[in-house]
């Protein structure tokens, strides 16, 4: 009986605790160190998106990762541009005795694109991701605060957590 419970004990230990890992992650091509964030085209009446987004997408690479973000195209491996394609906000609630806004959503949709710069391929490529985010409104006229300005802060530093990741995640 011992002997047989030692040879279980040894055929147990030596098939491994079973322990894998899913998946093996693979980064991006080897060549790119640097990365330069290009302005955004914007395509939309909210200008402060242009200037937002990629200052987001820049802090967010660098506090995630080890690539260099440089200002200068010429001085960069990979080159990350994007185009604001659609902002839209419109009231979600409405206070049912006065009728106004108490509630409002805005949906941003973009078009991103991260090409090695010297080959010109596409490296990653995301057409009309779409973000959403909804705010409050004042109910109250004498302290009534404009919340759209916050909620773009706050779909900007989503939406760059959201691009970084889906970048690092398709390598």
């Amino acid at each position: 009986m011992k002997g047989l419970l030692g040879l279980l004990v040894v055929m147990a230990a030596s098939t491994g605790c079973g322990y894998h890992i899913a998946g093996k992650a693979n980064l991006m091509p080897a060549n790119v160190k640097t990365i330069a964030v290009e302005a955004f085209h914007n395509n939309t009446q909210r200008a402060d998106l242009a200037r937002l987004l990629p200052a987001e997408v820049t802090r967010e690479f660098l506090s995630r990762t080890r690539y260099r973000i440089v200002s200068d195209e010429k001085d960069a491996d990979a080159v990350l541009s994007g185009v604001v394609a659609n902002f839209v906000s419109y009231p979600i609630t409405a206070d049912p005795v006065n009728g106004r806004s108490t509630g409002a959503q805005v949906i941003l949709q973009l078009d991103i694109y991260l090409r090695d710069r010297k080959t010109g391929k596409n490296l990653f490529q995301r057409q009309g991701y779409e973000f959403r985010e909804r705010y409050e409104i004042s109910e109250n006229v004498s302290t009534y605060f404009d919340e759209s300005g916050p909620a773009v802060q706050r779909v900007s530093r989503d939406v760059a957590r959201s691009i970084v990741s889906a970048i690092l995640e398709n390598f």
